[in-house]
């Protein structure tokens, strides 16, 4: 879920924005290897993720670690199934919509309960949906609003209240939505962490505190967590009791630890201290005919942002973006450093997205190969941009992760740029993934290395990042005519040729200007033990369900 993503799913979300990987501590997965698959054991877990959850608010949270987080303790009314299908959530039923397609009343179940036992709500719907495009929030995915409930273009804007948006609680278990226009994807966008509900009583009693902590939380989905504050390096998912379909949960726990180094992570799987991990770089090739290993395709698709806010900043020259952006070896990136299955991406949109609504091409193979490594034709283009901005040499920093494999991106990518770019330095900045995330949102960067994994099926998820209102546009590209692309394909859904059109142009402007580099699409290569059973991964919205999975070794303890 988006950074996203969104992702990402999925981004990581799904999937942000954005790496996944994992480290110990007290409660360390490294403590805990009994339980892991031993028969007779407790139906127990032991997960790694790649770094903290910034934030459990689902307001605020922009993130794949924290999506895959709320999408496993909370629920909207509908979310995804155990085959990444939409299914009913906390939703009794579809809606009755109307004739014309913009009013939707849904129904909440009765059994639908928050953690506490109180019940959910419409007016928990109402009251989350507004803090969202409220401009007070500042919430980077307001525009997931915009353009689609009715109002929210205004409310965002702040030319009207958030009391306006097209969401009413008609009684305690009826809700009524109105959008802007018909959406075809709407189904798909309620099962996202931002249109989740929040208790509005508890919020206001936490304050400050809310989400910051397990303890400052209440959860409507199938667990709870347990042993987390926004710097823990580890925290656990317990089952929700409140929860309406728990007797769907086979799991006791999940511990999850956040574990930023390949080597340690494969250490603590063989060792059975944990059940499941991403293998990156050589240790790929180290596995290869591992019965335990498998590819996992993903949306995500990573890319250099070019920060063109900073005053006197050479990335406004647009040969200079364009010499960036051609200056690197995707294939030798994907087959050196990553070595999971990834691919090289020469546009924004992944592959396998979305289909032509009359050929049914894939969005990727019909726009083709868009901004390409050419290492001499980034050298004309170089040299064209310093002459025009009267310098010799230029000095740039690149953002990243800390993880393992971010850096040694970070180490390729640094190499690339300086060998086929005479006269440019690039320094390096490695930071945690919060401090990344603070850093985009602030602008203090000049590149940073990013990713984008689909919360819903469709181009414009990725597309209408860029554009120059978007909340998630930190780099401050703009263009009038990409602008007016992407607000023809959100509010064209009659003739969808015409829209398919304008997203397929949008991205070619995006790519001419260099607004973006893209640089892969991520597959994983997942080492997961044979006793994991049921863990869902999707292409799209939160990476990771556990509500359906189980530890086959392990027989339940009354």
């Amino acid at each position: 879920m988006g950074n996203k993503k969104l992702s990402s799913l999925v981004l990581l979300s799904l999937s942000s924005a954005l790496v996944l990987a994992a480290c110990g501590g007290e409660g360390s997965t490294a403590d805990s290897s009994e339980s892991a698959g031993a028969a007779g054991s407790d139906q127990v877990l032991n997960l790694i993720e790649s770094a903290e959850i910034p934030t459990m608010d689902s307001v605020q949270a922009t993130d794949t670690v924290a999506f895959t987080a709320l999408s496993n303790v909370n629920e909207g009314l509908y979310r995804q199934g155990l085959d990444g299908t939409v299914e009913l959530g906390i939703a009794a039923e579809d809606p009755t919509v109307s004739e014309d397609g913009l009013v939707y009343t849904f129904t909440i179940r009765d059994e639908a309960n928050w953690s506490n036992g109180e019940p959910v709500t419409a007016e928990d719907f109402v009251y989350s949906w507004r803090k969202l495009v409220d401009p007070a929030s500042a919430a980077s995915y307001s525009y997931m609003m915009d353009g689609v409930v009715a109002n929210a273009t205004e409310i965002i804007a702040g030319e009207v209240a958030p009391e306006e948006l097209g969401i009413k609680a008609i009684d305690d278990k009826t809700l009524e939505i109105t959008l802007a226009s018909p959406v075809p994807y709407f189904k798909d966008l309620l099962t996202l962490a931002m249109f989740f509900p929040q208790n509005q009583a508890f919020v206001e009693e936490q304050g400050d505190k809310y989400a910051l902590s397990s303890d400052a939380l209440l959860y409507n989905g199938p667990f709870v967590l347990a042993n987390w504050d926004a710097a823990s390096l580890s925290w656990t998912y317990e089952p929700n009791p409140e929860y309406w379909d728990k007797d769907a949960v086979k799991l006791d726990a999940i511990n999850v630890e956040v574990i930023k180094e390949t080597s340690t992570a494969l250490n603590l799987y063989d060792t059975g201290a944990i059940d499941r991990m991403i293998l990156t770089g050589e240790y790929v090739a180290q596995r290869t005919g591992d019965a335990e290993m498998h590819t996992m395709p993903t949306s995500s698709v990573f890319y250099l942002k070019f920060n063109q806010q900073r005053e006197g900043t050479p990335l406004q020259n647009a040969n200079i973006r364009k010499a960036l952006a051609m200056a690197f070896d995707k294939q030798a990136y994907a087959d050196v450093v990553l070595q999971n299955g990834s691919v090289p991406a020469n546009g924004l949109v992944p592959e396998k997205l979305a289909l032509d609504p009359s050929t049914g091409e894939d969005y990727r193979k019909q726009n083709g190969d868009l901004l390409t490594f050419n290492a001499e034709e980034a050298k004309t283009y170089w040299e064209k941009g310093l002459a025009e901005l009267g310098v010799e040499s230029i000095t740039l920093e690149l953002l990243s992760d800390d993880t393992e494999n971010a850096k040694r991106s970070s180490e390729f990518l640094q190499s690339q740029l300086q060998t086929n770019l005479p006269g440019l330095t690039v320094t390096l900045r490695n930071v945690p993934f919060k401090v990344r995330l603070e850093a985009d949102t602030a602008g203090e960067y000049d590149i940073e290395l990013a990713g984008w994994g689909a919360d819903y099926a469709d181009p414009i998820n990725f597309l209408e990042l860029f554009q120059t209102e978007n909340g998630n546009n930190k780099s401050g590209y703009s263009n009038a005519e990409y602008d007016a692309l992407i607000d023809e394909a959100r509010t064209n859904v009659t003739d969808l040729d015409a829209r398919w059109a304008s997203l397929l142009a949008a991205e070619k402007i995006l790519m001419e200007d260099a607004g973006i580099a893209p640089l892969y699409q991520r597959s994983y290569a997942v080492l997961q033990k044979p006793y994991v059973t049921d863990l869902g991964e999707h292409l799209v919205g939160a990476d990771y369900s556990y509500k359906w999975a189980s530890n086959s070794g392990a027989q339940n303890v009354d």
